[in-house]
């Protein structure tokens, strides 16, 4: 159990340091600070993780950071939930599988959504197919992790501050461990 949660912080500390995408922050960042909000409001150790663990997907491929801009969607929420399925709980899996879907399904809900999206975002929801049809909203409101992913994929969009201070990946093992298999 421990080593799944020890994997984790290393594959942050090695492959983090690599731009996420055109933010002005690192990978490691942006999932530290998404974690960070969900820790400071106490959402449980499980939306924790799957903050934390989001954007896995980016660090276990060899893509060029600036794949969206080239037009590449690296698919990186498959990737990246496939990866984690054997080591952690479904509630952190499926949020992680969920979040761009989470992205694509508030276009379509709530008009201001669009607005708050960072141009690098904004690319990505095109490659990703853009806002979901109405069948697909009803079909992603069905499955039983969709508000987990909506309040994964609202951390997400706050998480890109450049500088801000965070823990240290170590620091979120409690939570890893509590939300593992």
């Amino acid at each position: 159990m421990t080593k799944a949660a020890d994997e984790v912080v290393d594959l942050l500390e090695q492959r983090g340091g690599s731009q996420y995408g055109s933010e002005a922050v690192t990978q490691r960042e942006h999932a530290l600070q998404c974690a960070l909000l969900a820790r400071q409001r106490n959402l449980g150790a499980h939306l924790v993780s799957a903050c934390l663990l989001h954007d896995i997907g980016h660090l276990l491929h060899d893509l060029p950071d600036d794949a969206p801009e080239r037009g590449i969607d690296d698919v990186h929420e498959d990737r990246g939930a496939a990866w984690l399925k054997s080591r952690f709980k479904p509630e952190v899996v499926e949020p992680v599988r969920l979040h761009v879907a989470a992205k694509r399904y508030l276009c379509a809900v709530d008009p201001a959504y669009l607005g708050i999206l960072s141009p690098p975002s904004v690319k990505s929801l095109e490659l990703q197919g853009g806002p979901m049809s109405p069948s697909e909203v009803r079909e992603f409101q069905s499955n039983p992790h969709h508000r987990a992913a909506v309040e994964l994929r609202r951390l997400d969009d706050e998480a890109k501050v450049p500088g801000l201070p965070t823990p240290s990946a170590p620091d979120f093992l409690p939570e890893l461990r509590a939300a593992m298999r």
